[in-house]
């Protein structure tokens, strides 16, 4: 045997290079084909917290799934849900061992980068009707000008009837749109920083441009609008004022790339991780250690408010599974493990100045393991610890999951943060995994089908062991 022969040898024995699966697993391609395809369907149907919280629910009933009781008692096997306040919910298999050896906690985020109505949001201008928005978490506002917007949320009515509204994702549907400037008259505009391509102030949604008819009123058109709301729905402007009102990108989840290797569609930022634990967790039968699987709200702007991961809803949950056991808390809390089921930025060869190559994650490469996220300094970062990546890697590699570890980009480029952080000062081991992403908080994400089928299956060796 050569030198070089030993180099190479030793060189195959102690480096490490995360394997692309499409060329090493090629076998996988077509589970991941049809598996992605209901994941395709979930994102069609939950465009908000809301309506994921209602597909989760009939999927969860669908396979056995009852109420939690906290007074009643399980058995291991037994399958229940809790939902808080029709924007997050908890399911859970209760495992073999006792509590306070630990619970497998798998927490995904179901809300997404959108525009929100104002509370006051009609008006005319210049025999124009608009709705006024109020964008939700960090997004780039120019990408939201000139594409079809659908109407999504609920109307508490003066009478207390909740009315749901769906308008703009059937094929006859009307939809909303921000306007923008032709490049003719956009010499100023283009002065402007890109994050101010569209203003905040400038989002503002086309809702009808016929007035009224039959009689010389002021605004018009304003009005025109308000009487196609009554007879819809029969709702009123003051009814805007018991509203949660969302704009989202219209249309449906595609599949991208001519050899359809990738799923390009709005919000799977976090709903590709909330699907994947769902299912997981649907699928997982008797598990050793009881599981809680979380999908929960306004990650995007900070995890605050009661269904946000850092109010104490959850906490108060696996304070009622250890009141039915008769174990304190606490000996529950520190003996779980827990993952924060978020996506990272996958590496984008056509940006790859605010990458590093060697500690970015990359598509049909796996589910991406976060040691740390924050920015900066770390700031505002879980941290895992070694014996948590640890335990965490052995779980998958016991189970041949794809998986590869990741930053949010280069140091001091920017930076971002997850629920890790809110679970952790509950003194629960955690970390982060989750899906790789292209372009992240657009609206129009892609996802790698490989990379969202090794996800299922890393969550789903997590709650098996």
């Amino acid at each position: 045997m050569t030198k070089k022969t030993d180099g190479k040898e030793l060189q195959k024995q102690l480096a490490w290079e995360f394997p692309n699966i499409g060329k090493e697993a090629p076998e996988q391609r077509e589970k991941a084909e049809k598996y992605c395809r209901d994941y395709k369907g979930f994102l069609n149907r939950g465009k908000t917290e809301r309506e994921c919280v209602r597909e989760a629910v009939r999927m969860l009933k669908k396979a056995g799934y009852k109420p939690f009781d906290r007074k009643a008692s399980y058995e291991p096997g037994d399958k229940v849900y809790y939902v808080n306040r029709e924007k997050a919910l908890i399911a859970t298999t209760f495992g073999k061992r006792p509590l306070a050896e630990g619970l497998r906690i798998n927490g995904a985020h179901i809300d997404s980068p959108r525009l929100d109505l104002k509370p006051s949001p009609l008006y005319e201008k210049d025999e124009i009707a608009y709705f006024k928005t109020h964008y939700y978490g960090g997004l780039r506002k120019y990408q939201w000008g000139t594409i079809p917007l659908a109407i999504h949320g609920v109307v508490i009515k003066k009478n207390g009837e909740a009315l749901t509204l769906s308008l703009g994702e059937e094929e006859d549907d009307p939809v909303l749109c921000i306007t923008d400037l032709l490049p003719h008259l956009s010499a100023k505009q283009n002065e402007r920083p890109l994050k101010d391509g569209l203003k905040g102030e400038e989002l503002n949604a086309v809702t009808g441009s016929l007035p009224y008819e039959g009689e010389d009123i002021k605004e018009p058109v304003k009005l025109g609008v308000l009487a196609l709301l009554h007879d819809r729905y029969g709702i009123t402007e003051k009814d805007f004022l018991r509203a949660e009102i969302e704009l989202v990108p219209a249309g449906k989840a595609r599949d991208v790339g001519l050899d359809k290797s990738l799923i390009g569609a709005y919000g799977q930022d976090d709903r590709v991780c909330a699907y994947t634990a769902l299912t997981a967790e649907i699928d997982t039968k008797k598990p050793e250690h009881t599981t809680v699987t979380i999908l929960t709200d306004k990650e995007e702007i900070g995890s605050d408010g009661n269904t946000g991961f850092n109010s104490d809803y959850v906490l108060h949950y696996i304070e009622d599974l250890a009141e039915m056991e008769g174990v304190p808390v606490r000996d529950v809390l520190r003996a779980s493990l827990c993952l924060s089921s978020d996506v990272n930025a996958a590496y984008d060869p056509t940006f790859s100045d605010v990458y590093e190559k060697r500690n970015s994650c990359y598509i049909n490469k796996g589910c991406v393991l976060s040691k740390y996220t924050g920015a900066r300094g770390k700031s505002g970062s879980n941290d895992a610890s070694a014996e948590t990546m640890a335990k965490v890697i052995a779980i998958m590699e016991e189970d041949g999951v794809y998986w590869q570890a990741g930053e949010l980009g280069a140091v001091d480029v920017g930076g971002g943060g997850t629920i890790a952080k809110f679970a952790a000062h509950m003194n629960i081991d955690t970390v982060d995994l989750g899906v790789p992403i292209l372009s992240m908080h657009s609206p129009f994400e892609l996802a790698s089908k490989l990379d969202i089928y090794n996800t299922y299956r890393a969550f789903k060796a997590f709650y098996k062991n």
